[in-house]
């Protein structure tokens, strides 16, 4: 693998496209650490030292999408999740509004306007969400427990107010485009590539809390075990990832003139984990709702404090339970809304395509959505459990950090990893060069 790095810098257009990739990441990570314009960096740097690990509560998970920026308070504290809120969002508007669904099976100038939409969606959101952060730092609730938390924006002028909205949304689309800039020019996935260094600078900082909340042997002992843990649900993650259900189809000869066509055999790779990471995210926030209107109303009442007990908590069985349900059930979901079974099978019968041994059009759709239903339940039982991971090694050290090898942060980063060594093999190749595989 590292010869194959070694041939790749010594590619000159290759080169060129990681070094102008690394390039863009330097910058993404320097603006993670520019505060925002009205906001008190010593107050925000007092409240964090006083804030106990983990303590991110509803904010946690745009917390780690940002790479740690969004309790930071700088420009660019709302990362990356606009942009994936509104990518989630338009595709499940193309499922149910003709107008978008007529514009994917446009190709290219049809994707190109769904990326415009995309686009604008994402610049509204960040509006939302920078409001809503603003307000929420304005009122202390940031970091809950500190006694500087309501002294974080010093001045509460509408000028200031929209002074930081007006920034972070402006950050929201830097990153945006400095992502679109690393898919054309660089190694390509610039929006995965982004999200893969956001969730990975957290994670010096989660093993180094974890060794110092440890008690044998003055912690090492607990941060040898995660490391060997990360290392075995990487392997086991790898090995889920790329597992995929290979279904056999043929095309039927045809002669046209003098010339035939067809005649080949192909097949429709159906991934165990085919909704990747998305239940996971449509789940975490779920949750966070509950918690989220508690917080916010400060009520005291019985039905209050069963949400606290039973939803702020990670450690809760209840919250566990509901976790892995909801986790199962938007997988099956999403896998339902992203493949179509029926339009797959009518492809398939205008080319001439057939399954061997199924009848082709609606007996070919019965057969993959049949095929699609078995394979789905391990993959969501599957992504609940590695989701899980963390409460339980959590609780198993006795700790409150936030444990870095798990949930969401694992599957993207192994998801982008592989990816990327994907992408730089297909290059390597095209120059005759050995890849990453022998």
């Amino acid at each position: 693998m590292l010869s194959a790095f070694t041939r790749a810098f010594k590619t000159p257009d290759l080169r060129k496209k990681l070094l102008f990739t690394l390039g863009i990441v330097v910058l993404y990570r320097l603006g993670a650490q520019i505060p925002v314009p009205g906001i008190s960096y010593q107050n925000v740097q007092i409240c964090l030292d006083n804030r106990e690990s983990g303590d991110a509560g509803l904010l946690g998970l745009v917390n780690m999408f940002s790479g740690g920026a969004l309790l930071q308070v700088t420009i660019f504290a709302l990362g990356i999740m606009p942009y994936i809120t509104a990518s989630i969002i338009l595709q499940l508007l193309v499922v149910v509004i003709p107008r978008l669904e007529a514009l994917k099976k446009e190709g290219q100038a049809g994707q190109a306007k769904i990326t415009q939409y995309t686009r604008y969606l994402t610049v509204a959101l960040a509006v939302l969400q920078a409001t809503g952060l603003v307000a929420t730092a304005r009122s202390g609730t940031l970091f809950q427990g500190c006694p500087v938390g309501d002294q974080i924006v010093p001045d509460d002028s509408v000028f200031v107010t929209m002074t930081m909205v007006i920034t972070m949304t402006a950050g929201t689309a830097l990153i945006m485009w400095l992502g679109e800039l690393v898919t054309d020019r660089g190694i390509g996935n610039g929006m995965s590539i982004l999200m893969f260094v956001s969730i990975a600078a957290g994670f010096p900082g989660a093993l180094w809390a974890i060794k110092a909340q440890g008690e044998l042997a003055d912690g090492w002992i607990e941060f040898g075990a995660v490391i060997v843990m990360g290392l075995a649900m990487v392997g086991l993650v790898v090995f889920v990832e790329q597992a995929q259900r290979r279904i056999p189809v043929q095309y039927a000869k045809r002669m046209i003139g003098r010339r035939s066509y067809g005649g080949t055999s192909t097949y429709i790779p159906l991934k165990v984990n085919q909704a990747g990471v998305i239940p996971v995210i449509f789940a975490s926030s779920l949750l966070y709702i509950p918690a989220l209107i508690v917080q916010f109303s400060g009520s005291t009442a019985g039905w209050a404090d069963w949400i606290r007990q039973n939803f702020q908590s990670q450690n809760a069985p209840i919250y566990v339970l509901t976790y892995f349900v909801l986790i199962v059930f938007f997988a099956f979901f999403y896998v339902a809304i992203s493949f179509n079974p029926e339009e797959v099978a009518d492809n398939m019968k205008k080319y001439g395509g057939f399954i061997p041994g199924i009848r082709a059009g609606r007996p070919t759709a019965e057969y993959l959505s049949y095929v699609l239903n078995r394979i789905t339940w391990p993959g969501s039982i599957y992504l609940g459990l590695i989701a899980l991971v963390p409460t339980v090694a959590l609780i198993a050290f006795n700790a409150e950090g936030e444990f870095p090898f798990g949930g969401t942060s694992i599957l993207i980063i192994v998801g982008v990893g592989l990816e990327t060594v994907k992408q730089i093999e297909s290059q390597l190749q095209q120059r005759n060069y050995e890849g990453f595989l022998r």
